[in-house]
């Protein structure tokens, strides 16, 4: 499984403008929206803070993979974002966060959702990757950044 075989192309942006955990999640989910990938946004977005509050999803090292499971999407979709600024987002290192994955998937698609999750976690685990998506200015380089770091990992 490749990140490209569920990030949308017009889910992605290099400047997000929120401030905080809830407007960040809301600002990715209007991205699915925008590009026509989810329909029910309200139903989505209960369901990704409902799974927060099992526990937040900000990683540390600056990362958060907002996530949920919801019976308004027919197959597994991601938004990415990234905030120069950093956000607040109860990680486990305290450290805001800058690069945001949030993915959502159908309520019966445990294995491929763990799979998608796994993915992400593996190739943000790499700070020089990391740190190139963190100084990406357009939405294309940072497209172009995930596909290369996809063709490397298998």
């Amino acid at each position: 499984m490749k990140i490209m075989d569920f990030l949308k192309e017009k889910a992605i942006s290099a400047h997000l403008k929120s401030k905080e955990k809830e407007e960040v999640i809301r600002e990715l989910i209007d991205l699915l929206e925008t590009s026509g990938e989810i329909e029910n946004k309200e139903k989505i977005v209960q369901a990704l803070l409902d799974r927060e509050k099992l526990g937040s999803t900000g990683i540390g090292e600056g990362v958060a993979i907002p996530h949920a499971k919801s019976d308004a999407v027919k197959e597994i979709v991601a938004a990415f974002g990234c905030s120069h600024q950093g956000v607040e987002f109860d990680s486990l290192d305290g450290e805001p966060a800058h690069i945001f994955f949030l993915l959502v998937a159908p309520t019966d698609s445990t294995g491929p959702h763990l799979r998608a999750l796994a993915r992400i976690s593996r190739i943000l685990k790499d700070k020089p990757f990391r740190e190139a998506l963190k100084k990406a200015e357009t939405e294309e380089e940072i497209l172009e950044l995930i596909r290369e770091e996809d063709s490397k990992r298998h």
